[in-house]
């Protein structure tokens, strides 16, 4: 996959600090510089274009595609895949899966330092499938955040759903006894059991983010668990109760951010990144270290960073 669009100076001043530990020695013609991030090349040209290319481009490039939007709205983003052997591996779609009555579920908001978790499980029956693809229902790291906003009243008018919102103050209690997988599971066993006592599905589908085995290990104190779960690598494309639950939760996350900005009267970057570190240290500044607590998940390298920032 290959992601590329123009960046503002002041985004380039962020990307060649962020990448600085990362930089390969050598870089193309007219770059800037070309760092390895995990499977993920991030080349920056002096033109001002910025090139993702690996099978985490999608993930590696959504921060500064944010970031940059800020600055200018309107980012015409390219993107691009090469269907080679291997990517063909990872897009198969399970025709079985795929035009089935499942439910699945998705979660955001596990990379942003600001914000709640958002896990939501969907019911899609094989007849709602044609609607769905004319609403151009994806994976929502591959939406634009003004598309969701777009079709998901008209989505969830149709589709039955189920969404756990675990608050920052939630999850920081939460963390303490969990990890960030187990976090998950247990948030994904919630919204999966409440939509499977409700309907009846052909395949229960969750995008893999721990084997099974691992997975139904996280639950093993939990009461009541969903079992004969298909988990599935990059659920989302291969499964539109998947894509549906992401899509919603990737809308529900941007409610739920909008209420934290109006609570605080400020806006807020999302993400992790470094422009995250800025806007906490002020945050922190202004109104006390204990605001965080509320807002922000505190077991993220970004508190550490924070923390050096204020006490310099």
């Amino acid at each position: 996959m290959t992601i590329s669009f123009k960046v503002s100076e002041e985004t380039q001043k962020k990307l060649n600090t962020f990448y600085e530990d990362f930089k390969r020695e050598k870089k193309p013609d007219y770059s800037l510089f070309q760092a390895q991030d995990g499977d993920t090349v991030v080349t920056l040209y002096e033109s001002g274009k910025i090139v993702f290319q690996g099978k985490d481009a999608d993930l590696a490039s959504d921060f500064w595609i944010a970031t940059e939007k800020l600055i200018h709205p309107k980012v015409e983003v390219k993107n691009t895949e090469k269907k080679g052997k291997e990517k063909g591996k990872d897009i198969f779609i399970d025709p079985k899966i795929y035009h089935a009555n499942t439910i699945g579920s998705d979660e955001v908001g596990t990379g942003d330092y600001f914000g709640p978790i958002v896990v939501t499980g969907t019911f899609v029956k094989k007849e709602d499938i044609p609607f769905l693809e004319s609403l151009g229902i994806t994976d929502s790291k591959k939406m634009t955040d003004e598309k969701i906003i777009e079709v998901v009243p008209t989505l969830i008018k149709r589709i039955p759903y189920t969404t756990y919102i675990l608050t920052n103050s939630e999850y920081n209690q939460w963390s303490n006894k969990m990890n960030m997988n187990k976090i998950k599971a247990v948030l994904h066993n919630k919204v999966l059991l409440a939509l499977t006592q409700k309907e009846k599905a052909d395949y229960i589908v969750v995008d893999e983010f721990a084997k099974p085995p691992v997975y139904y290990s996280y639950l093993k104190e939990i009461p009541s668990v969903v079992r004969n779960i298909t988990f599935l690598t990059k659920g989302e494309t291969k499964c539109l109760s998947v894509a549906c639950a992401s899509v919603i939760s990737r809308y529900i996350f941007l409610k739920e951010f909008q209420k934290l900005e109006q609570t605080l009267g400020t806006s807020l970057p999302k993400g992790a990144g470094p422009q995250v570190d800025e806007k906490a240290s002020q945050l922190v500044i202004e109104k006390g270290f204990s605001t965080l607590e509320k807002v922000a998940k505190m077991n993220f390298k970004n508190t550490e960073k924070i923390k050096k920032k204020i006490d310099k």
